[in-house]
């Protein structure tokens, strides 16, 4: 919220009053990280850790206001490299005047301060009546913490629970500030409870493989389902609908830049958030925490910047290095799991170079998800499960009344067939059908289903039981990937992947350049037949068209999209909004940036690479689609729709960075929907969870296309039911999230509402 400076009389922070246009999160820095990274070698300090030091911002260390070094690099197991400044104090470090920083900074904190609990006891007071219950969702980091102090302040004791998801994975130290604040919110008369999943992680890292940066089953499984059971089961009520207090900051990254102090569904379906601290900084938490002598987790003493789980794929190389270095013992409990569970030969070089992280389906398993297959027989979709892991009898009472007849028939062998009239796999039941085998295959009772369903329907209390008096047949249990988070994290992938791979790199070096989209689009059949391109440019050009849609292969002249586009205006976010949507689906290369490239989260050009080759692209390959992102942001891709933006160090490409893109125009977004369903078997009804956290193969959802978060989407959709009622129609309530698409229309119907100015 506040800027700040470094503060050279306290060797503190100080905060100024003005607004902070960007934060660098700065940390305090106590003597046990300074000994790692080997600040004894130059410096003298006293070694006691109850006093930090310095200050870190990112890799850079300061004094009293002074930059004295910056670390580079670092991994697992490499220490990250310590370079010194020139000149550094001579005299014995002195460690921060914690007393006197406060004190300098009590104005402006104590305004903070009362402002936020203001607002955490508007919130409450507006929403008790409404509201089934209220908690503080706590971590044991610095953030929850502080905000835990903040809604003791504010609120009642008797009007809010504090819970703890304990995934078993957090930092040993963590469990210590756990222990502490659990012994005093009791001591003070407030409920605190532990959630936590039946699974321990030994057992559901063997059961899903390890979690990557787009098979983060953990999450669910260990984190947002035990929250939800654990409420029901304090409150006895299954559809309960409360509020969590959360400890996001906007600060922390660009994507939670974008998020809003006030929402709901964002962080469990159907529930409010209050992000109460949104707008506070690092300098404001650490600060906060000083003044008011709260716990400080003994892990950021160690140089970890953060707490939470101990071993995560969305973690950086030199946070891993930390963590090892900290508790290298759990660290190798991990990493042994990793290496107990696939197939690479080289698994310490799988584990280092990111292989795990990387991985998008079952190909690197043990023990993949192999006996469910799918085939057509005459005229029938067949679908064979071989040792089926759940009864189908139970998980066949969540579809009701089915708008087609089906069969299912048990050999001896406990193989079940079930199969539909193959005219009828387009249709959206037919999708839901097959995550009813998905589950029959796969499921092992990780009970997110069973969290998903507000009715209570669900229960895994002695064997699966599905009840159908409570089951309103929502499809809520199957609003996850692939309809079941197992099935989808160990499902093999299917053979024309291989050839995916082989054809990545689509542009080569040659990919558009904005000189050549406006000779284009100025004579397109002319531009088609002769241009100024070299044969090399020219024929990576015309692939970049020709998946773009823009051109057809077999006639090699524009196409009716073409003059669409130039009416529109071929260098407005609006067509390429459109063009980027053919892309996804027609060109390789778009769609790994897309699926692969975290909107909002910066990415070096070295780690984009090794995870290209993590993929079997050659090193060749993989530096030419880096160097193609960099060109794709310099055409109307990238600067009028935002698609991402690249960074230089010297002549060098530094980092690539996926932006939320600008959709102006909500036709866009009903084009990407359309041929999301389209490609998806024609399914033209779906949550809006499906949509915020669809990994489909075959489909890309408009949320992850754009980049769009869901509160934003909700609103989308919402528009686009009341502008386009004869395309789509939405319904978002408590217990009920529907998008229903009309399956007569196409995308090209969308298109023609560009024809007709609607």
């Amino acid at each position: 919220m506040y800027s700040y400076e470094f503060d050279e009389e306290t060797g503190g922070l100080l905060l100024k009053d003005t607004e902070a246009a960007m934060s660098k999160e700065p940390r305090p820095v106590y003597a046990e990280e300074m000994n790692i990274l080997g600040f004894d070698r130059r410096l003298n300090y006293e070694n006691q850790n109850d006093v930090p030091y310095l200050w870190a911002e990112a890799g850079n260390y300061f004094y009293r206001g002074k930059k004295i070094a910056v670390v580079r690099g670092g991994s697992l197991y490499e220490k990250p490299a310590l370079e010194f400044a020139e000149e550094l104090p001579a005299e014995k470090l002195l460690p921060v005047d914690l007393k006197k920083m406060s004190e300098k900074n009590s104005e402006l904190m104590e305004n903070l301060r009362q402002s936020t609990i203001k607002r955490i006891y508007n919130y409450w007071r507006e929403r008790q009546k409404k509201l089934d219950c209220f908690h503080v969702a706590f971590s044991g980091g610095k953030d929850s913490v502080v905000l835990l102090d903040l809604v003791k302040h504010a609120l009642p004791k008797s009007a809010f629970i504090v819970v703890f998801g304990d995934t078993h994975m957090e930092f040993p130290d963590t469990y210590k500030i756990v222990d502490a604040v659990e012994a005093q919110c009791k001591a003070e008369g407030i409920g605190f409870y532990r959630a936590e999943s039946k699974m321990l992680p030994e057992e559901s890292w063997k059961l899903f493989g390890p979690p990557s940066t787009v098979l983060r089953w953990c999450c669910s499984v260990h984190k947002a389902a035990p929250q939800t059971l654990k409420i029901r089961e304090i409150l006895n009520k299954p559809n309960f609908v409360g509020a969590d207090f959360v400890g996001v900051r906007a600060q922390e990254s660009v994507r939670r830049a974008g998020y809003d102090v006030e929402n709901i569904g964002m962080k469990q379906r159907g529930q409010y958030s209050h992000n109460s601290i949104l707008e506070w900084g690092s300098a404001e938490i650490w600060l906060y925490i000083f003044a008011h002598g709260l716990p400080v987790n003994e892990t950021y003493k160690k140089g970890n910047s953060r707490a939470g789980c101990l071993f995560c794929p969305m973690s950086s190389d030199r946070a891993n290095f930390f963590r090892n270095n900290a508790y290298p013992t759990e660290v190798s409990q991990f990493t042994g799991y990793i290496a107990e569970n696939v197939t690479d030969e080289n698994v310490d070089s799988y584990i280092t170079n990111g292989g795990w992280i990387n991985r998008r389906n079952g190909r690197d398993l043990k023990n993949p998800v192999a006996n469910y297959r799918e085939e057509i027989s005459g005229e029938y979709f067949c679908i064979t499960v071989t040792n089926p892991k759940t009864d189908w009898r139970e998980w066949i009472k969540t579809l009701g009344e089915t708008v087609f007849p089906y069969e299912v028939q048990e050999s001896d062998d406990k193989t079940v067939v079930a199969k539909f009239k193959a005219v009828y796999d387009k249709t959206p039941t037919a999708k839901i059908f097959k995550f009813v085998f998905h589950k029959v295959a796969a499921c092992k009772g990780c009970r997110v289903c069973e969290a998903n369903c507000p009715h209570g329907a669900i229960s895994f209390k002695d064997g699966l039981h599905v009840d159908e008096k409570k089951c309103v047949h929502c499809f809520q249990c199957h609003a996850i990937d692939r309809g079941c988070l197992v099935y989808h994290s160990k499902e093999l992938p299917l053979e024309g992947d291989k050839k995916l791979k082989q054809s990545l790199n689509t542009f080569a070096d040659h990919a558009p350049k904005t000189e050549w989209l406006k000779d284009f689009f100025a004579a397109p059949d002319s531009f088609m037949k002769k241009n100024d391109l070299g044969k090399n440019q020219f024929d990576f050009f015309r692939r970049f068209l020709y998946d773009s849609e823009l051109a057809d292969r077999k006639s090699r002249t524009a196409t009716g999209f073409t003059e669409l586009v130039k009416k529109i205006g071929w260098n407005t976010a609006t067509a390429w909004g459109l063009i980027l949507v053919n892309l996804a689906y027609n060109n390789p290369q778009v769609r790994w940036y897309v699926e692969n490239l975290p909107v909002g989260e910066g990415i070096a050009r070295e780690v984009v690479e090794e995870n290209l080759q993590a993929v079997e692209v050659s090193v060749k390959d993989s530096k030419s689609i880096v160097k193609a992102f960099k060109r794709l942001c310099e055409i109307p891709l990238g600067t009028e729709l935002k698609f991402g933006t690249t960074t230089s160090e010297g002549k060098n490409l530094a980092t690539l960075k996926r932006t939320k893109a600008r959709v102006d125009d909500g036709r866009v977004m009903l084009y990407a929907l359309y041929k999301f369903a389209e490609a998806t078997g024609g399914w033209y009804q779906f949550t809006l969870t499906r949509l915020m956290g669809d990994s489909d193969s075959a489909g890309v959802s408009p949320a992850k296309l754009f980049g769009i978060e869901r509160e934003e989407m909700e609103q989308f959709m919402n528009g686009l039911s009341t502008n386009y009622p004869d395309f789509l129609n939405a319904t978002f309530t408590h217990d009920l999230e529907k998008i229903s698409l009309v399956a007569e229309k196409t995308s090209q119907d969308v298109l023609d509402l560009f024809d007709i100015g609607s």
